[in-house]
């Protein structure tokens, strides 16, 4: 049984170990990416801190394994950016990124007009998954993106 829930003080170095796994295992422990994140560590209060933003955790028998986020990304235009979607492998194929999607959407829609996101070219996973909820693919990265090494920008109205 899964359960998807705020995320906790406590989880704080289980989920970054997971967002930090999947990194590595697609080589973008690089520069540029959420792997080099000062906030990693402490997901549970840059969320908490930041007005407009919520990180959500799946659980699988009380086990970690996965999460999504939602924060501000340009408030003067109401957009949003939808951060660190990660599961572990053992989660994979089970249908959680939509739950943590569908989470994550819901609670944006009630805050902003837009959302965007950034991911890379190599996760055509992911890429699969954020077209299927309506993204579209821009042409380069909204101003005041971070995420340097991230080479696919998606937005998608609310």
């Amino acid at each position: 049984m899964t359960n998807i829930r705020k995320i906790k003080q406590k989880d704080n170095l289980k989920i970054a170990a997971i967002i930090k796994e999947a990194l590595e295992s697609a080589n973008l422990a690089i520069p540029g990416t959420a792997y080099y994140d000062p906030q990693l560590d402490s997901l549970h209060q840059y969320y908490e801190e930041t007005l407009g933003s919520a990180y959500w955790i799946v659980e699988m028998e009380k086990e970690i394994i996965g999460g999504i986020g939602i924060a501000p990304f340009d408030l003067d235009e109401g957009i949003c950016e939808l951060q660190k979607l990660y599961v572990s492998p053992k989660a994979k194929g089970l249908g959680l990124s939509k739950k943590l999607m569908d989470t994550a959407l819901t609670f944006a829609k009630q805050h902003y007009q837009y959302c965007y996101l950034e991911t890379h070219n190599t996760l055509t996973i992911a890429d699969r998954l954020y077209q299927s909820y309506g993204f579209e693919l821009l042409h380069e990265p909204l101003k005041g993106s971070e995420h340097s090494a991230m080479d696919r920008w998606y937005i998608k109205p609310l």
